[in-house]
């Protein structure tokens, strides 16, 4: 087989599921569309995309659901990626920004700058802040004089994720009264004030554009640090892209929707159980599956006791709980 072809059938093998991914995208972007304490009829959706419909429902459609559904996307997309990004680092299908308590640093840090009165982009850096320094006291906690194990790792992230909720509760307790209802919808992860939603998007493809071509790297980095050193992989550049692109995708989501979790350990598991273990295919794949199941699971906190709206991170919990004994089960 001539190598043309060996790419040509790759290439193949790589469309295949990605067309899938993208058109159960477009379908949970439908539904995020329809659904919801008014629903509306393919009709009059369609009406509306087309540049028509009545008044209202393009008020609903155009105004309030749709920046929604695309920040739900966005948000979704981030964090699948990310844990698919410390899954490849730790080699460990355990590992999640949630987890390791990215997500705690991130939302700590984030609540200080709201509370602070700092802007918007102010506590965007913030929150960066906080999932780096998290990322680095876990593994310099983890690694110690020694190389990490799985478990040590694992427990690690665990202790500092208790610690960073110790935090947030005592920051929930000094906060004015006024802000407390806000606070713990944003911390359980709320999509109802997640704003423009260009953001999550644009972070997400610079992301897909930075890390995919990273895939043969990545790949021959998941067999193990000393594997890929001796094919000529410059392991620790690597390794730290790794930890600050992780770090980015965990603060921009959290600043958009609070503290999310489970996506980033369910997601990567779930499509190398289906599609195997090639970086190429997983990085954009989680991209599309993370933003599919944050946009239905955030359909589903607005449509299951409607007009009332769930935080969707009770969603992704009921669903991320069972995954993860599951996982948990599977690596004894």
């Amino acid at each position: 087989m001539s190598d043309a072809e060996a790419r040509r059938r790759g290439g193949s093998s790589l469309a295949g599921p990605l067309t899938w991914l993208a058109l159960a995208a477009l379908l949970s972007q439908a539904l995020a569309l329809a659904l919801g304490s008014v629903a509306l009829s393919p009709d009059a959706l369609l009406a509306v995309l087309g540049g028509g419909g009545e008044p209202l429902h393009r008020t609903l459609v155009l105004d309030l659901r749709l920046p929604r559904a695309l920040a739900a996307f966005g948000t979704g997309a981030l964090l699948a990626l990310a844990g698919a990004l410390m899954q490849v680092l730790l080699r460990n299908p355990l590992a999640d920004p949630y987890v390791l308590g990215l997500s705690g640093g991130a939302s700590v840090c984030a609540l200080l700058a709201m509370l602070a009165g700092l802007g918007a982009s102010l506590v965007a850096g913030a929150a960066f802040g906080g999932a780096l320094a998290s990322m680095l006291i876990v593994f310099g906690l983890a690694h110690g004089t020694g190389s990490w194990t799985p478990t040590r790792m694992l427990l690690t992230g665990v202790v500092m994720a208790a610690g960073w909720g110790a935090l947030i509760s005592f920051l929930l307790a000094v906060s004015p009264a006024e802000r407390l209802p806000g606070m713990l919808y944003w911390l359980m992860g709320d999509l109802a004030y997640a704003g423009s939603p260009w953001l999550v998007l644009a972070v997400a493809a610079l992301a897909l554009v930075v890390m995919v071509p990273l895939g043969r790297t990545l790949n021959v980095l998941a067999r193990g640090g000393m594997q890929a050193a001796a094919l000529g992989v410059a392991v620790r550049p690597v390794e730290w892209t790794l930890y600050l692109v992780a770090s980015l995708l965990t603060a921009v989501a959290v600043t958009t929707a609070g503290s999310i979790g489970f996506v980033g350990l369910m997601v990567p598991h779930m499509l190398r159980l289906r599609l195997g273990n090639d970086q190429r295919l997983i990085l954009p794949a989680s991209l599309l599956a993370g933003g599919t199941l944050l946009t239905l699971a955030d359909t589903l906190a607005r449509t299951l006791i409607a007009p009332q709206q769930l935080p969707v991170g009770v969603i992704t919990a009921l669903l991320g709980v069972p995954s993860f004994l599951y996982l948990l089960y599977r690596s004894r």
